[in-house]
């Protein structure tokens, strides 16, 4: 085994998600998440992003129009993971997710991050995260990171998403 870590630069790219039904995948990523339609070819494939990037989805149907989502315990993505830059942002997703009547499978605080977790239409994992400051990370008496898992204040999140935006009322929304 390498003991050498892996560049600090390297990053993730772009998810691509086999999906049943492509307008469905993208009236749930674009019309209730708000991502951007890039490029699309006819109704089997589509790239969507966030501020104009080419893609950091890909939706396509190429092995999966109309299929089913894989049985419980089966291997596969157990989530992808979209981070947004801040918790006002993270609690415009949440209102987001309200509006359209898209149920939270869970909401945590784990210290370094908040998280929403959900499924998509074709029962994909779906956790939406902001990162906290590094220097407001927990820490062990070592100084080693000290995640945890504790209940998310949605209220606040949807505070911090209202405060940011003028006060904007959501009388719509009502939390879980």
């Amino acid at each position: 085994m390498n003991d050498r870590p892996i560049d600090a630069g390297v990053r993730m790219g772009h998810v691509h998600l086999k999906v049943a039904d492509l307008e469905r995948a993208l009236g749930f990523y674009s019309g209730v998440l708000g991502f951007q339609l890039m490029q699309r070819f006819g109704d089997s494939a589509a790239f969507i992003s966030a501020g104009g990037y080419h893609h950091q989805i890909g939706l396509n149907t190429w092995e999966s129009k109309g299929g089913t989502p894989p049985a419980a315990g089966t291997t596969g993505l157990y989530h992808l993971a979209i981070v947004y830059p801040t918790r006002a942002a993270l609690g415009d997703a949440l209102q987001r997710l309200m509006r359209a009547g898209v149920p939270l499978e869970g909401a945590a605080d784990h210290g370094v991050s908040e998280a929403l977790y959900l499924r998509d239409p074709d029962g994909n994992g779906v956790e939406l995260y902001w990162d906290r400051p590094q220097e407001d990370w927990p820490r062990n008496a070592q100084g080693g990171l000290a995640m945890y898992t504790r209940a998310l204040d949605l209220r606040g999140l949807l505070e911090a998403w209202k405060k940011e935006n003028s006060g904007a009322a959501d009388d719509q929304a009502v939390l879980p």
